[in-house]
């Protein structure tokens, strides 16, 4: 959308505010601003009118004129082809620099005198819309001959070049730019008011509209009599400004017109709607085969597509006649849906129509036939003819309460009411508590309230507006059904980063084998009644017999490291359900290849309860014996977390490996309620070096470490962090002893230990242990 400043000034007085104010607010209410083009005419170029002109005594094409300007009569010697006496002209005088870089000085043109150049408006800088030089007119305002250029607004004016978005067709005008300009600085909009100079000739006389159905289009015409138009100096100048001169008159004042208020125009030609001899043009107004709005003539030759395109044939290609001038509107969500099912040639009609253009047709109609009768000696018919589908009112109600909840701040009640109002929409009706807007048919992308908001915070401006943190709160959907998924989840892939597969199975076991390993298996009135197969004749109580089947299976594949995990529902003997994760080792350690010299070591108790500790984090291990008959008794073992008891790990019982064709392996059955799943909690860690000490411990061999752990934890040295058994060692010297070594790690939270400090901790061990235990140094 192309503006000048002088444009915008015809529409709402622009007085007292800067052009770089200007540019700042179009930018801050959302009208970016692409592209600036200043016009600044040089010094020295001056009105002047040309009071004589004859032909070069010695040049065909040349003409001698005696021109004044202002401080005189100078003689010009001029090349234009359509110079002549009585013409108002742009002179540019002795000594002044053209924008080429041209310096005017006396020279002499087939032994002429010239002292001077009368100019084109490409010779001063601004857009060529004519050959020769520039017929300036009253169109630009007042001005004295002699006067410069650049002392005149037109001359002396800035070009704007506005990026609108797809929604704000209400601003393809210069009067819909203003209206929001007259928002932002609360000044009032100049209003076109129309003056009634119509004939006593009713238009009915001349125009017949027929249509066949009811279309969603709204259309209004009037006529007139083309006679002696002629477009002014300031029509063309700013016609060539925005790339719109049209190829006669009458095209380029609808274009003007149109560039102005917003409505769609087009004029015809009434002769083409009209019989042989006959004065009525009648108009058919319906669908064409793509089902798009259409103006008919005789035969039904199609004259225009509303909307969308006009034909040549159709158009006024004479300066006097008849000419019957349209208004039109569509929605713009009808004529875009329309043309993305059936596309078409178009033209600068649909990017208007299809963005929302402006409504009031009569305005449209109004403000163009000013321009013609002031422009020439036409008349106008009386009345118009229309046809039209009601409009749907858009109205939206918001309390002062809720715009400031979303806008974040309290806006003045009174400057919203003004925002609204030369904003063009209607409050009339609101309350003391809030707002009932009327939107205007031209503001078709406000919708709801969250739209109300956005034109007041884009009129008061961003800047405007005070900064504050985001705050969001929404309640919180998320059920115990999805964080068990998520914990289900995380322990899956752990599992499968430490190199284990899942392996999934049916609900359904066989309860005889269950039973021969001394499994709990479901109560006989509780059980199947028309199980699958004898194999899956009752609910599972445990997962471990799957994964063995499945690792046996897999051995029988070929593979001799073979590591399995399920998590899966299990069922008591009265069918109460619960959530298990069982995890299986069996064979080799790892595959064979260089580093193993193709031999791999079987997998053994402890690397598979490191493996286990991977997966489900820091755990302790107890002595337990297994209430089924899979494990082997001399390794097996509870599986506590924190003191709790989550399951159990064992080594699976040679003979049962043995009736499977399995190695060594081993398997562990977690109650996966019970492994811990919340937040990591950060807990301070001691900036200071720790320090370390072993401490060899000669022990009966039937003591258990336990109680030792438990005598030492019952210290409560605040400088112990933790400690852990790295070797023991025995042999006939020691008897029924043994040697065992604990390493301790100390660290203080407030200093680096010092060696008296480490030796007072390990002797408040040692003489715990005495006591307590009877037991010492080696």
């Amino acid at each position: 959308m192309i503006i000048t400043r002088s444009w915008l000034n015809e529409w709402i007085d622009l007085k007292g505010i800067s052009t770089e104010n200007l540019l700042q607010t179009l930018n801050s209410i959302g009208l970016e601003v692409d592209r600036v083009h200043t016009y600044d005419v040089p010094k020295k170029i001056v009105f002047g009118k040309v009071l004589e002109c004859v032909k070069h005594p010695d040049a065909d094409k040349l003409s001698v004129c005696q021109v004044d300007i202002g401080v005189g009569v100078c003689q010009i010697v001029c090349g234009a082809s359509n110079v002549r006496a009585g013409l108002i002209v742009a002179v540019a005088t002795l000594g002044a620099v053209m924008p080429s870089g041209l310096v005017i000085k006396p020279v002499k043109l087939r032994d002429v005198d010239s002292e001077g150049m009368i100019c084109s408006a490409s010779e001063i800088g601004f857009e060529s819309f004519q050959d020769g030089i520039m017929e300036i007119d009253s169109s630009i305002g007042e001005f004295a001959i002699g006067q410069e250029l650049s002392q005149n607004s037109i001359f002396s004016d800035t070009l704007i070049e506005i990026e609108l978005t797809a929604n704000r067709g209400d601003c393809l005008s210069v009067r819909g730019v203003a209206r929001d300009l007259s928002a932002a600085f609360d000044r009032a909009l100049k209003e076109f008011k129309p003056v009634d100079n119509e004939n006593k000739r009713g238009i009915g006389r001349i125009l017949n509209i027929s249509h066949e159905k009811e279309l969603k289009v709204n259309i209004r015409y009037k006529a007139f009599d083309l006679k002696e138009l002629q477009l002014p100096f300031l029509m063309k100048l700013r016609l060539a400004q925005i790339g719109e001169i049209q190829q006669n008159p009458i095209e380029s004042l609808v274009q003007y017109a149109m560039q102005s208020i917003g409505v769609l125009l087009s004029a015809y030609n009434h002769a083409y709607f009209c019989e042989k001899n006959e004065i009525m043009a009648k108009f058919e107004l319906s669908e064409d085969e793509n089902g798009y709005a259409s103006i008919f003539g005789f035969a039904r030759e199609k004259a225009s597509t509303l909307g969308v395109i006009q034909e040549e044939h159709a158009k006024v290609n004479y300066n006097e006649g008849t000419v019957l001038l349209e208004a039109s509107y569509l929605k713009p969500e009808v004529i875009s849906k329309k043309m993305a099912q059936h596309k078409m040639n178009s033209t600068s009609l649909y990017y208007r129509a299809s963005r929302g253009s402006e409504p009031d047709l009569g305005y449209g109609l109004a403000y163009c036939i000013y321009l013609i009768e002031t422009n020439s000696n036409s008349s106008t018919f009386s009345g118009s003819i229309e046809y039209g589908s009601l409009h749907k009112e858009t109205i939206i109600s918001i309390n002062k309460q809720t715009i400031d909840e979303i806008i974040g701040t309290s806006i003045d009640k009174l400057k919203v009411t003004k925002i609204f109002k030369n904003l063009g929409f209607n409050t009339e009706k609101s309350t003391a508590d809030g707002f009932v807007i009327s939107v205007p048919q031209f503001r078709h992308d406000i919708i709801n309230k969250q739209d109300i908001a956005e034109e007041i915070v884009r009129l008061v401006g961003i800047d405007n507006i005070p900064s504050k943190p985001f705050i969001f709160t929404e309640k919180n959907r998320l059920k115990d059904d999805y964080f068990e998924y998520k914990k289900r989840t995380i322990f899956r892939h752990r599992a499968a980063q430490s190199g284990f597969f899942e392996s999934v199975h049916f609900v359904f076991d066989e309860k005889k084998v269950l039973q021969e390993y001394g499994f709990e298996t479901t109560l006989e009135e509780l059980e199947l009644l028309n199980p699958i197969v004898n194999t899956l004749d009752t609910l599972r109580p445990t997962l471990l017999t799957g994964l063995l089947r499945a690792a046996s299976h897999n051995v029988k594949n070929g593979y001799s490291c073979v590591k399995l995990f399920e998590i899966g529902s299990v069922f008591s003997p009265t069918r109460a359900e619960s959530l298990k994760f069982s995890i299986l080792f069996s064979g080799d350690k790892e595959a064979s290849k260089l580093s193993n010299a193709g031999k791999p070591q079987k997998v053994d108790f402890a690397y598979f309860t490191q493996k286990i500790s991977d997966i489900i984090g820091a755990f302790e291990l107890a002595p337990y014996e297994t209430k089924h008959i899979l494990s082997h008794i001399y390794q097996s073992a509870q599986v506590l977390i924190e003191g709790e008891v989550v399951g159990e790990l064992f080594r699976v019982h040679p003979s049962v490996e043995s009736s499977y064709d399995l190695e060594v392996t081993y398997a562990c059955e977690l109650d996966f309620a019970k492994i811990p799943y919340a937040l990591k909690k950060a807990k301070k860690s001691s900036k200071y070096q720790a320090s370390f000490r072993d401490l060899s411990i000669l022990v009966p061999k039937t003591m258990s470490y336990e109680s030792i752990k438990s005598v030492i934890q019952d210290c409560n040295i605040e400088e112990l962090l933790h400690f852990y058994p790295v070797d023991k060692y025995s042999d006939t010297t020691l008897g029924e002893n043994m040697s065992l070594s604990i390493r301790f790690m100390l660290q203080s939270p407030e200093k680096t230990l010092q060696e008296e400090d480490i030796t007072s901790s390990m002797s408040a061990i040692l003489n715990a242990l005495s006591s307590e235990l009877g037991i010492g140094l080696r």
